[in-house]
């Protein structure tokens, strides 16, 4: 007799599978929050990351500008001036010149080892072309302020006529507040006695509130602070006002820091650098009578 046929089994029942709605729920459900969150941040700090992009998207561009785009300058004042360091690659200082650019200051160092890689070249062309030129440092908070002082001074021949030392105060990478005041007040001391002219002090305007603020009001104030259009802090605390990191002048190719000093040009000239004291008149030697 045949064998009968083998008996086929039922194939075993699928597992379950996970409603997609409720991956679909959670996926949304996440990405509102993402949305939610994110719209808040860029709610708070708006102006900051419009600034961010705005000059991330020119340094993308730079390769497509001419050095020939122009800012207009800040009605309300007389004297405008720039600062630059090698971030701002060759400049054309005749060019920057005749548009009104009447002082510059000019980065010389950093921390405790740093040259500037343009700054011999800056400081002789933008002397050259008759801008009135300042040096200035940016400063270390986790370097010894002699060692910085130092090196700006070993860099930066400064010489009478020429605007006093800068030093920029901005980083926030330190630990101890009272030792950043220690070494700030020791850079500005011994800048001021190598010189013989009194230093300027910049920083922006959350930085200087947060940690400067009372300690160094002897200095004169270099303020930045954008998007405002005044500083917050009273005119009688502060000469120079970088009003923008976003601006463009001719001989420029890309961004460059906006300045105004707070005076005409005559008491932007009588901060310089003096001349060396007068050497002492010798009394006149009398005739001797045979």
């Amino acid at each position: 007799m045949p064998n009968p046929s083998p008996t086929r089994q039922a194939p075993a029942p699928a597992p379950p599978r996970a409603p997609r709605r409720a991956w679909r729920s959670v996926l949304l459900g996440g990405l509102l929050i993402m949305l939610t969150v994110g719209a808040a941040y860029y709610l708070r700090h708006q102006v900051q990351l419009n600034r961010y992009a705005r000059r991330a998207w020119a340094t993308f561009t730079k390769g497509g500008l001419t050095g020939r785009e122009k800012t207009p300058l800040l009605a309300g004042y007389s004297v405008h001036g720039i600062d630059v360091s090698a971030y701002q690659g060759r400049i054309d200082w005749p060019e920057v010149a005749r548009h009104n650019v009447r002082f510059a200051f000019i980065k010389a160092s950093e921390g405790a080892t740093l040259r500037d890689a343009r700054f011999a070249r800056n400081w002789r062309e933008a002397r050259k072309a008759g801008v009135l030129c300042g040096a200035y440092h940016y400063f270390q908070p986790n370097r010894n302020g002699q060692v910085q002082a130092d090196l700006f001074a070993r860099t930066v021949p400064l010489a009478p006529g020429d605007l006093p030392p800068v030093l920029d105060v901005e980083a926030a990478n330190f630990h101890d507040v009272a030792v950043l005041r220690r070494e700030v007040a020791r850079w500005l001391r011994l800048i001021e006695a190598h010189y013989g002219v009194r230093p300027i002090l910049y920083s922006n305007h959350s930085f200087y509130k947060r940690h400067l603020a009372g300690h160094f009001d002897a200095y004169p104030l270099w303020l930045a602070h954008y998007e405002v259009e005044r500083p917050a802090l009273a005119r009688s605390k502060w000469i120079i006002w970088q009003h923008s990191d976003e601006a463009y002048v001719p001989g420029i190719r890309g961004v460059v820091d906006f300045n105004v000093f707070q005076g005409n040009f005559k008491d932007l000239e009588a901060l310089r650098v003096p001349p060396p004291p007068a050497p002492p008149k010798l009394p006149t030697p009398r005739a001797r009578h045979r």
